[in-house]
């Protein structure tokens, strides 16, 4: 099932949560729901740290990555890194200013969210978030995943 679904290209993003113990993931596993209102949801494995900070904090962060951060997506994917806060010691972020999760600079969009429903999927749950606050910017590439790797998608001049 992997290998099948490796073939379906997706963005890259790093999900994150506040708070005192805050922590962030690499997940691809994201999409929009709905524009009114505008929901947004992620899918967490269940035994990880991160789908218990978002049942904890009731909210998260998405940040879209672009491609000049390929590796923040390794960085994030990686069970070494440190936990809490240690483990934005190497990222330029800012909080979020309405749940302090981690907002990661130089990302090509970002959302920031309410948790309003989870949903059971298997071995994962599915959050959905209400979008409290977002923006973009335009100036990069965006990253993809496709077939187990990183490749990066040019911005079209207008």
């Amino acid at each position: 099932m992997r290998r099948v679904l490796g073939r379906f290209t997706t963005g890259v993003t790093v999900v994150t949560t506040g708070g005192d113990t805050p922590h962030g993931m690499t997940a691809n596993s994201f999409t929009s729901v709905s524009l009114s209102p505008p929901l947004v949801l992620i899918c967490v494995l269940r035994e990880t740290t991160m789908h218990e900070a978002v049942l904890d904090r009731k909210s998260f962060a998405v940040s879209v990555l672009s491609a000049r951060q390929q590796e923040l997506a390794r960085y994030f994917a990686d069970r070494r890194r440190p936990r809490g806060i240690q483990q934005f010691a190497p990222v330029e972020w800012a909080p979020g200013r309405f749940t302090g999760s981690p907002v990661v600079a130089g990302s090509l969009a970002w959302l920031e969210c309410s948790l309003v429903a989870t949903h059971d999927g298997g071995d994962h749950s599915i959050f959905v978030g209400e979008v409290l606050d977002m923006g973009f910017r335009e100036e990069d590439d965006a990253l993809l995943f496709f077939s187990g790797a990183f490749h990066d998608l040019p911005v079209k001049d207008a």
